[in-house]
């Protein structure tokens, strides 16, 4: 097939990427620790851990999951934690060592992570005590042996370290009463791993480096089998997309989002990793005003984040007057960035706010726009990457012409191995020539940019008119007046059904009406909205996205 996407590329972008220079994650690890040695690899409240101290730290802990713990090479090793440094350190100690990586949200509820600890098969969790109660109701359940806690000031050195834990456990009364078997505390297991030899296995492309839990909000979750040729892919991938806009040892990146979802896992902590740049690690990033003292301290260069948080940032008092000099690279993923937040964040930052698109399933890197001199936001998810191929297929899997719409499809050296003991849910997804079915709604201009119009599942349908709720969004996204929205279908007997949108005001003083005739103004009378209710806030993930199932199902609001 034709590449179109090629013509677009910024000069200097190959079109494929050779992957045999990486056998594994851990040979990427190991050189940048060598030639990044003294510099800061995580800071997280404050304090910092150097690339020399990461190597000796993840090395220890290694070393007490292999020999003390008595671990074998592919084990699993749940991790459950917020960004702090504990995190970098437990999944390099588990990379390197040969195990396999889980990740688990702190905030699963007990059946969740029951369910993730039982099919993913994890034999041992590093946890935060903050979460430990969850653990304690479903640990007989499950087969975890090695249970690891840790406390959120742990390696921040003394007297930081201690202050903090007996404030966020006496003072503010963060940690409830918790009960688990033969506990180990985090820096006991790194003093009883420390006299150990750590025993690294050569690894190669096929083998597993991470079970990343995907699909939980439209049923029971599966494990996406990422091995570390399809991480290292997305890595050099990455890399080769940035080329000479990124400076190997001089980056300063903000990772807000939490390590265990796969955009901040692959695209901060290990892209960035990669070329030795300093990740400055928000524990809270739903504490804005936090948030935006601690952007202050320092003068960062990249910025990752979802359009909820960039919107949010937006909106926060303070933020404004922050200093951008030193910003060369924002870019939102995980869901559409919608024009107004893109704009705004141009006039307040004087950069460009560029989109990325990509899954758990693929890495998850699969388009990004080029960084080229005048980017501006252009309302696309970008081109496919380098080794990457993007089809749009109609529902028999015919790959359909430029401007058409239909199901995106991709095919690439991060396309993940299969869903975890789910054939089944693998063969659902695949296309018979290898591609991933995305399961989102999209086209492919003659240039190659790939535009996402919608989720299959998401789409309203209105007296047999398609509505995309992306196009709705966006449009009253533009009010000055309007903070926040997401639009869903609501049954209705005449047409089927009708557009329904929860709105969160910025101004008190917005009317329903206001938001039927800015509609109006924009677009076809199907896709206008003949429910308007105004919402507190919007129900959303740990990560920002915003929880359009739940706006859904939730009665009508005034």
């Amino acid at each position: 097939m034709e590449k179109a996407w090629l013509k677009s590329y910024a000069p200097g972008v190959p079109a494929e990427i050779d992957t045999s220079v990486y056998a594994s994650i851990a040979d990427i690890f190991r050189q940048s620790c060598a030639r990044f040695a003294p510099r800061p690899a995580f800071t997280c409240m404050g304090a910092t851990l150097t690339y020399a101290e990461l190597d000796r730290l993840s090395r220890d802990f290694g070393a007490y999951l292999q020999k003390v713990a008595g671990l074998k090479r592919g084990a699993r090793v749940a991790i459950m934690m917020p960004n702090v440094l504990q995190y970098p350190v437990a999944i390099f100690a588990a990379l390197r060592a040969g195990f396999i990586v889980v990740n688990c949200n702190p905030l699963y509820t007990p059946r969740e992570l029951e369910h993730q600890l039982k099919d993913s098969g994890a034999e041992a969790i590093v946890i935060l005590e903050n979460f430990a109660t969850t653990l304690e109701k479903v640990i007989a359940q499950t087969g975890v042996k090695t249970i690891v806690t840790t406390q959120l000031g742990d390696l921040l050195g003394f007297p930081k370290s201690f202050i903090t834990n007996f404030a966020v456990k006496h003072v503010k009364k963060m940690v409830p009463p918790w009960k688990l078997p033969n506990p180990v505390d985090f820096a006991a297991a790194l003093a009883a791993g420390r006299p150990q030899a750590l025993e690294e296995p050569d690894l190669v492309h096929d083998d597993i480096a991470f079970l990343q839990y995907t699909g939980g909000t439209t049923g029971v979750s599966k494990g996406a089998m990422l091995t570390h040729g399809n991480i290292v892919s997305n890595l050099l991938q990455s890399s080769a997309w940035w080329g000479q806009d990124l400076r190997e040892g001089e980056e300063i990146i903000i990772t807000a989002l939490p390590l265990y979802h796969i955009f901040a896992l692959t695209g901060n902590c290990l892209t960035f990793m990669k070329i030795g740049a300093s990740n400055i690690l928000i524990v809270n990033p739903r504490d804005i005003p936090a948030f935006v003292k601690e952007l202050g301290r320092y003068r960062f260069t990249c910025f990752t984040g979802v359009n909820t948080l960039f919107n949010a940032l937006l909106n926060a008092p303070g933020f404004s007057s922050l200093d951008f000099s030193g910003l060369r690279l924002a870019l939102g993923g995980g869901m559409a960035v919608q024009r107004s937040v893109a704009e705004r964040w141009k006039e307040v930052t004087g950069k460009p706010l560029l989109e990325a698109y990509g899954l758990t399933e693929t890495s998850p890197g699969a388009c990004i726009n080029p960084m080229v001199p005048g980017a501006e936001y252009n309302g696309f998810a970008g081109l496919p990457i380098s080794s990457t191929i993007v089809t749009i297929r109609d529902d028999d899997g015919k790959i359909l012409a430029f401007g058409e719409t239909g199901e995106i499809c991709i095919a690439g050296p991060q396309v993940m191995k299969g869903y975890y003991n789910r054939p089944d849910e693998t063969a659902k997804v695949m296309t018979d020539d290898g591609a991933f079915r995305t399961g989102d709604i999209g086209l492919m201009t003659p240039e190659g940019f790939v535009k996402i119009v919608d989720r299959k599942k998401d789409m309203i349908l209105v007296s047999g008119f398609n509505v995309y709720p992306n196009e709705v969004e966006d449009v009253i996204a533009m009010m000055p007046a309007v903070r926040e929205v997401c639009a869903v279908a609501a049954a209705d007997e005449k047409s089927g059904e009708v557009v329904r949108v929860a709105v969160v005001r910025k101004d008190p003083s917005l009317t329903k009406q206001q938001v039927i005739d800015h509609c109006r103004a924009q677009l076809t009378g199907y896709k206008v909205p003949k429910i308007v209710e105004f919402w507190k806030e919007l129900p959303k993930t740990n990560v920002g996205k915003v929880l359009r199932r739940e706006v859904k199902n939730a009665p009508a609001q005034p």
